[in-house]
């Protein structure tokens, strides 16, 4: 593969309700709220973007709220933990805070001499909070909840769950350009570029392991980094030509995207770093009101009755 990605873009989960969501990861996490949107294929659900300041590539998580949806079950097939980077000395504060939130919290482990804290969303969903052991130079998200000193610096990670290795590296190093780092027993490690924080995926082999369902409280597809159109374009070609079953390029008003599956099931899309959120409202005010694509905003008012309202905190920690 003559393309090759820098590292994570987005993690896109499923969500139960929107509220609880929205209180879970401005308040306990501390991300920003930088789009509320809807799914573009669901116009009647949220689409929910969290991250840094202004949502660069690689400090976003996202979410569809499905209400209504049935719970999904954790397995291979899956990215089922989502790590984000937070600063070496913070992991004693994150114990606390979350605990005192009532949020259960795992012991702290030492993985590739990482402190690693691992816990469930709300819904479930399994997030842990590293300690990255080379730093992190990325600036937080400095006016929400969790004090800039602590507070999370963008992705560290993710871990994909397969029942065999061998087909899911071979197309995270022949189709992604990602290289294999590290071994630790059923866990491989493969970075993206100079690898660090954001640019790392791990391969956790579980044979034992019950096939996933992607419902609520499971993470729904990984993005990687595309930097430009042009790049994409290419990228899908060379895709095609090895046989992958990839889809069109599709306008996500934010960035455009491609999608396809990884051997092991997990749903893999490569996202652009253009244009960014800020196209449709101003960089400091990003995610406070509903943002549409312009094919359904002359729907908006139908989609406004559609949707729950969300009562938003402001940036300055308080209701707004």
């Amino acid at each position: 593969m003559s393309i090759a990605t820098s590292g994570l873009h987005h993690v896109t989960a499923i969500a139960g309700d929107p509220q609880r969501n929205v209180d879970f990861y401005l308040k306990a996490l501390g991300l920003r709220l930088v789009k509320t949107t809807v799914n573009f294929d669901d116009p009647g659900t949220y689409h929910l973007y969290y991250g840094d300041s202004s949502g660069k590539p690689g400090s976003l998580m996202t979410f569809f709220p499905w209400r209504e949806a049935p719970v999904g079950l954790h397995g291979n097939g899956q990215a089922t933990t989502t790590a984000f980077s937070v600063p070496q000395a913070a992991i004693g504060w994150w114990k606390s805070h979350l605990t005192s939130l009532g949020v259960a919290v795992s012991q702290v482990v030492n993985r590739d001499e990482e402190d690693v804290l691992t816990f469930r969303d709300p819904d479930g969903i399994t997030i842990a909070l590293v300690a990255h052991v080379q730093g992190d130079p990325r600036e937080p998200w400095d006016h929400g909840f969790v004090p800039p000193e602590h507070a999370i610096r963008g992705l560290h990670s993710v871990t994909l769950s397969v029942d065999r290795e061998e087909a899911t590296a071979g197309m995270l190093v022949d189709d992604l350009g990602l290289r294999q780092v590290h071994e630790d027993s059923n866990r491989l490690r493969f970075a993206a570029g100079e690898g660090g924080a954001g640019a790392l995926v791990d391969v956790l082999v579980t044979p034992e392991a019950p096939q996933g369902v992607v419902a609520v409280g499971t993470v729904h597809h990984v993005a990687w980094r595309a930097p430009d159109e042009r790049t994409q374009a290419e990228w899908r070609e060379e895709l095609v030509d090895r046989g992958v079953n990839v889809t069109s390029i599709l306008d996500r008003q934010y960035f455009r995207s491609i999608y396809f599956r990884e051997p092991g099931g997990t749903l893999l899309e490569v996202a652009t770093d253009e244009p960014g959120f800020a196209i449709d409202e101003p960089l400091l005010e990003l995610g406070r009101a509903l943002k549409l694509p312009p094919w359904l905003e002359p729907k908006r008012e139908e989609i406004e009755a559609m949707l729950p309202k969300l009562n938003l905190p402001s940036e300055s920690g308080k209701p707004a």
